[in-house]
């Protein structure tokens, strides 16, 4: 059996991820990366991910089942420029970025429709880069396939068999289909999760009492504005059209609820509470997207010195890590005093076993 052979345009944190993934399921794989920053190639190397950091798009991509362009978008056309002379009639040559149209009309433009499959594994972080990198950034996490329409079938399920061996979950849409659904549920929660939380910044008093109690329901949908401006930059200027076209029936339907408000319209403010609050509680308990789960529980404690060292030494003794704890001062959406957030879902999973035998009364919701 042939050595599965992987190369990496770019050697970010969704790259590492992915190449972290590939090399934790297939351990005799091959894996090359091309990346303008000679550090993170370095320490890919030295942490035995990949096999042959190369300086340039060489020909030793010649040999490769898989190339993932991982580089910035605008990256992307020089890129496959500099590959489409070394590609083999069964590479198949992919993507990491979250809007698809401008690269699959890249890849039609050079010919490489046959081979090109699209690819967003939904899933990210606030932090960025190499170092940042961790192969369960794609356990669970849904791995969007866009085939042009004359890549074999052989293909795409070669991809798709390789998704499932790395722990995400593959699904299959055409890349209109796609655009358009990642501005709805995605993109578009972006631009108005920053525009909340400038309103706020806006609209605040003098002595800041808007930051200073901010918690609960406003932190939990304004989470995802402390992504990366310049990537958001570029996404919004990337799928434009389909935004533009949603933030429209977005602002049409802020109308409609001014108007109930100016009306006093008791029976359709309820309705349109009622619709989303019936809806929501119909959406999967899953993460995907451009930040990962947060995987945290609240707990109630008594107002005693040595609480919440004795929660943080219980939780080391049984080397559980925990990545940060706090006060939770604004409980109006929220119950628990302590809020306790871990890196993963086996640390909250074993945290919530270690404290509840302890009598800790715990909300996970």
């Amino acid at each position: 059996m042939n050595t599965l052979t992987c190369g990496f345009i770019g050697l970010g944190l969704i790259g590492g991820s992915i190449a972290k993934a590939v090399r934790a399921a297939v351990p005799d794989a091959r894996l090359i990366s091309y990346d303008t920053n000679p550090a993170s190639l370095q320490l890919a190397y030295d942490e035995h991910i990949i096999d042959e950091p190369r300086r340039s798009i060489d020909d030793a991509f010649a040999s490769c089942d898989y190339i993932f362009l991982c580089a910035p978008v605008s990256y992307n056309e020089a890129n496959l420029l500099a590959l489409k002379k070394y590609l083999s009639p069964r590479t198949i040559l992919t993507d990491v970025g979250s809007v698809k149209t401008g690269i699959h009309r890249q890849a039609e433009a050079l010919g490489l429709n046959d081979r090109f499959i699209g690819g967003h594994p939904m899933t990210g972080s606030e932090r960025f880069g190499y170092a940042n990198s961790n192969a369960s950034l794609l356990e669970n996490a849904y791995y969007i396939l866009t085939p042009s329409e004359s890549v074999p079938q052989e293909m795409l399920e070669r991809y798709r068999s390789l998704v499932r061996s790395l722990g995400a979950i593959p699904l299959v849409l055409g890349y209109e289909e796609h655009d358009y659904v990642t501005a709805a549920i995605s993109h578009l929660p972006h631009v108005i999760a920053a525009s909340l939380v400038n309103l706020v910044r806006s609209s605040d008093t003098e002595k800041g009492i808007m930051k200073m109690i901010a918690a609960g329901g406003f932190k939990d949908i304004t989470r995802i504005a402390s992504s990366s401006p310049d990537m958001w930059q570029q996404i919004c200027l990337s799928n434009t059209d389909n935004i533009v076209s949603l933030l429209k029936d977005y602002i049409r339907s802020l109308d409609d609820v001014l108007d109930s408000l100016d009306s006093r319209s008791a029976d359709t403010l309820y309705r349109f509470f009622d619709s989303a609050r019936s809806y929501r509680e119909t959406l999967a308990d899953i993460s995907s997207g451009p930040l990962k789960a947060e995987y945290v529980f609240t707990a109630d404690i008594e107002d005693k010195p040595g609480a919440i060292a004795a929660i943080a030494s219980l939780l080391a003794a049984h080397d559980v890590s925990i990545k940060n704890i706090g006060i939770n001062h604004n409980r109006e959406f929220a119950e628990g005093a302590l809020r306790i957030e871990f890196y993963d879902r086996d640390s909250i999973d074993r945290a919530i076993g270690i404290m509840s035998e302890q009598g800790y009364k715990l909300h996970t919701k």
